[in-house]
C-alpha cells in the first residue's frame, strides 16, 4: 500500500500542475526541523551533536510555515530533535493542517500522551512514531529503557482517540530479514498502524556510532528476504511500488533530494537533511544556487552507500507519474489498501 487515496489524488495534481508549468525542479515534501534539542540519544542520530546554544533555540511559528508556504509543497514532515519538545508545535500543525499541508510529526512518543490533548484528528495530520524494532531492540537503539513499551501505549492511546498513527523504522547492519518481518508484522497486525515507513540506515556523518550502517548491497538482499512470501504485499508500506523495487534491488534510481528539501534552524541544508553542504535563506536559493549534479552513488562518495527514501523516494514517485503501467499498479495498490486495511476511526475524521 502506498499513501491513502485522497492524499494519493491531491499528490498527483500537484505533480500534474507542475508538468504544466514545466518545472524541473519542485518539492514533494518538505522536512521542518524547528529544534534539534531531543530527549534521547540515539544511536544513527546526530543531530545533538550540535552546541548547547543551539539546542536551546525553537524555531518561531511564523518561521517554520512561512518557509513550507514558501517552498509550495503539498506534504510536511516535522522533525529535529523532538518536535513535542517545542513549546509552540501544536500551533505550527494546526496553521499547516488549516492550509491543507498533509503533516507528519514525527517522534519517539516519550512525550506523546502528554502533548496530545493539544492536537485534533485530521486527515491531513498524522503522528509518526519511530520504532526501530521490537522492545529490546528498540531500546537499544535509543539507549534507553522502557522507550518502547511507552511508544506503543502512546500509539494505542492516540489511535484510541482517532488520530491517523504512522511509524517509521530505520534497519542497520545488525538487522536480519527474520527482526525486519517481526517488527512489521507487530506494527502492521498487532498495533495496526495505518501506515509504516521503512528506511536502510544511512551513514550520517554526526552520528555517534559509525559502525553498523548498511551497504548497497546489504540493503538489498535485506529487504528481498523480508519482502518475501508476501510479506510486502500484506504490510501497510507508505512507499511507492517502485520504492520498494529499489530497496530490493530490482530497478536503480538517481538520487532526487531537491524533492524533499530540509529547512531548520539554520535555513534551507545543501543538499539533504543527511549531508550539510552549507545553507541558504530562501528556498529559491536553494533550487537555483546547489550543484544537484554534484550529488549522488557515482558521483560524491559520501553518497555511495545511501539508498534513504530522500533521495531515491521521489525519483521512484516522478518514474511511477511517467509510466501509465506504474501508475496504474501504484493505483491499484492503494485502492486496495485502503479499502483493505482502514482504520474506521480515522477516515471519519476529517
Amino acid at each position: 500500500m502506498a499513501m491513502p487515496l485522497r492524499q494519493s489524488i491531491k499528490v498527483a495534481t500537484y505533480l500534474a500542475e507542475q508538468k504544466l508549468r514545466r518545472r524541473d525542479k519542485f518539492p514533494l515534501i518538505v522536512e521542518l526541523e524547528p529544534l534539534f534539542a531531543c530527549n534521547l540519544k540515539c544511536e544513527g542520530c546526530g543531530k545533538i551533536q550540535h552546541p548547547a546554544g543551539v539546542l536551546k533555540q525553537r524555531m518561531p511559528v511564523a518561521q517554520a510555515v512561512g518557509a513550507v508556504l514558501e517552498s509550495g509543497a503539498p506534504m510536511v514532515s516535522i522533525a529535529g530533535g523532538e518536535p513535542l519538545m517545542h513549546p509552540q508545535i501544536d500551533e505550527i500543525v494546526r496553521q499547516l493542517v488549516a492550509r491543507k499541508k498533509y503533516v507528519f510529526l514525527c517522534t519517539n512518543a516519550m512525550l506523546l500522551r502528554k502533548k496530545m490533548d493539544k492536537f485534533t484528528p485530521s486527515r491531513y495530520f498524522a503522528f509518526a512514531v519511530h520504532i526501530d524494532g521490537l522492545r529490546e531492540r528498540h531500546d537499544e537503539s535509543v539507549a534507553k529503557e522502557g522507550v518502547f513499551d511507552e511508544a506503543v501505549a502512546a500509539i494505542k492511546e492516540a489511535k484510541r482517540r482517532g488520530f491517523r498513527v504512522t511509524t517509521n523504522s530505520t534497519f542497520f547492519n545488525t538487522d536480519t530479514p527474520q527482526t525486519v518481518i517481526e517488527v512489521l508484522n507487530y506494527l502492521n497486525d498487532d498495533l495496526q498502524v495505518d501506515e509504516m515507513m521503512i528506511s536502510p540506515a544511512y551513514a550520517y556523518e554526526k552520528a555517534p556510532d559509525q559502525e553498523h550502517f548498511l551497504g548497497v548491497e546489504q540493503t538489498r538482499e535485506l529487504f528481498k528476504k523480508a519482502f518475501a512470501n508476501g510479506n510486502r504485499r500484506r504490510w501497510r508500506l507508505n512507499h511507492s511500488p517502485l520504492f520498494l523495487d529499489f530497496l530490493e534491488g530490482k530497478v536503480d534510481f538517481p538520487c532526487t533530494a531537491w524533492a524533499i528539501p530540509n529547512y531548520s534552524l539554520f535555513g534551507w541544508q545543501r543538499p539533504c537533511y543527511l549531508m550539510a553542504d552549507g545553507y541558504v535563506p530562501t528556498y529559491r536559493e536553494l533550487i537555483e544556487d546547489t550543484d544537484w549534479d554534484r550529488y549522488g552513488r557515482g558521483k560524491d562518495p559520501r553518497c555511495a552507500n545511501c539508498m534513504a527514501h530522500c533521495g531515491y523516494e521521489p525519483t521512484a514517485v516522478l518514474a511511477t507519474m511517467g509510466s501509465l503501467k506504474e501508475s496504474l499498479r501504484a493505483m491499484r495498490e492503494t485502492v486496495s489498501g485502503s479499502t483493505g486495511h482502514a482504520n474506521p476511526s480515522s477516515a471519519a475524521k476529517g
